[in-house]
């Protein structure tokens, strides 16, 4: 879930929500100095791509450790700490090279504990995705309710015996295709799951596998975040899984993909009149998005808002990394170098975030970025209920099955299990995809 929309031009006091006018240095309500908050960064859109990748072009990946070196590689936390290329089409430069004022990230706890307490909307608990027993129910047979596990369930989806309402479709959903798997929960917190996502595979015109993710966060704050969310992914997953057969640069077709489901949620917006009038208090639907191609050789992620993607290598030992920058107050004031990570996300305002699809959004900025890894390993593509309980890479790569790359449902299903157990505040949806992507017909073993 992410929180209320921010407008990159300040449209609002970051620290009482007042209005403010163009141009004001104070807010009029409580005084706060709107000079501390850092402008949004800059990102430029995709630059146009044709053609598919030569084996020699993009990024030098830095090569694997000789056998026996016995030295152990530095970790990697974010994309700018792995080779490749960003939106704009420079490259992502490592650490080292780095302004030398910038502050060093202290070390940050997987599990956040910094937001308020919610209530218990609906008080009947999502079915647990790690349970084996979720076989089918043979046609005919009647269901069983899932509170009291003795009644049966009626028509209208109640339980006869004790009368709770059972989950709906979309309180837990898995899909499988090919070689990428996705797994959305509810959670133990919602009265329903706002997230979304659709996954795919198909193959570029050379016959290269390719596998698509597309995760969506819906902003429960605006209006209808469960039908943006299940617009935006929907769009977006079936604009790449058509362009990319076509031979569109994966990087261009995943930007392509973003403005589409943009436009997508935009539509939603465009209710009758009468029921504006009904409703004048209520805002536009917005979601997040993130999303990731992986072809034999190539790994393309695209972003708007704070769902994130990592790169997890099947050697463990070798360098992991986030591979993309929240839309948030809390990164724009770490960029800005206002705050360090840890004090950041410890403010009430941390995951206001800073872009986001719908009509209300103040400029769309898709981000997208392509590397070239030189080893196997696993994409993790989710909505920030996972990475709330394991947010940097080095805490994803320790919850990451070592067979995610082979077993991507099951793998899924571990990682939404891990963020129930850490409590299940928020809907939660995970995509892993491996790369290099398997041939055709692969899948989960």
């Amino acid at each position: 879930m992410s929180q209320m929309p921010q407008q990159a031009a300040l449209a609002k006091c970051p620290s009482c929500a007042e209005p403010l006018e163009s141009g004001d240095l104070f807010c009029g309500a409580c005084g706060y100095d709107l000079s501390v908050v850092p402008a949004p960064p800059q990102d430029h859109p995709t630059l146009t791509m044709t053609g598919p990748a030569a084996p020699a072009d993009g990024v030098d990946w830095p090569a694997p450790d000789p056998a026996g070196s016995g030295g152990t590689p530095p970790t990697a936390h974010r994309a700018t700490d792995v080779p490749g290329t960003d939106s704009g089409g420079n490259p992502l430069h490592g650490r080292e090279q780095q302004h030398p004022q910038e502050p060093q990230d202290p070390p940050a706890s997987g599990v956040r504990f910094d937001r308020p307490a919610e209530p218990e909307e609906y008080p009947l608990q999502a079915p647990d995705p790690r349970v084996a027993a979720d076989a089918a129910v043979p046609e005919g047979a009647a269901k069983v309710c899932v509170a009291c596990r003795a009644g049966q369930v009626d028509d209208d989806g109640y339980c006869e015996n004790c009368g709770h309402a059972q989950p709906r479709e979309r309180d837990h959903m898995e899909r499988e295709s090919g070689p990428v798997a996705a797994v959305s929960d509810r959670g133990l917190r919602h009265h329903r799951n706002e997230d979304s996502f659709a996954v795919g595979d198909t193959a570029l015109p050379d016959g290269t596998p390719a596998a698509v993710a597309v995760v969506c966060d819906g902003v429960s704050s605006a209006t209808r975040p469960d039908e943006a969310s299940a617009a935006a992914a929907r769009t977006a997953g079936d604009l790449l899984l058509a362009a990319l057969p076509r031979g569109r640069h994966p990087q261009q077709a995943m930007h392509e993909a973003i403005v589409a489901a943009a436009q997508a949620v935009d539509a939603l917006a465009g209710e009758p009149a009468s029921a504006r009038e009904h409703a004048p208090h209520q805002n536009a639907p917005a979601c997040t998005i993130v999303g990731a191609v992986v072809t034999s050789g190539l790994l393309v992620v695209g972003w708007v808002g704070d769902s994130r993607a990592y790169w997890v290598p099947a050697d463990r030992s070798a360098p992991v990394a986030r591979l993309t920058e929240d839309d948030s107050w809390a990164a724009q004031m770490v960029a800005a170098g206002l705050m360090n990570e840890a004090e950041a996300y410890a403010d009430e305002r941390a995951h206001a975030i800073t872009g986001w699809l719908g009509a209300d959004a103040y400029e769309l900025e898709p981000h997208t970025a392509s590397f070239k890894p030189d080893r196997p390993g696993v994409v993790v593509v989710c909505t920030d209920g996972l990475w709330n309980y394991a947010e940097t890479a080095e805490e994803m790569a320790e919850i990451v099955p070592l067979d995610a790359a082979t077993r991507p449902l099951h793998a899924a299903r571990v990682l939404v299990g891990h963020a129930l157990d850490g409590g299940g505040h928020d809907n939660v949806t995970v995509a892993l995809l491996p790369f290099p992507a398997p041939p055709q017909g692969a899948g989960s073993a």
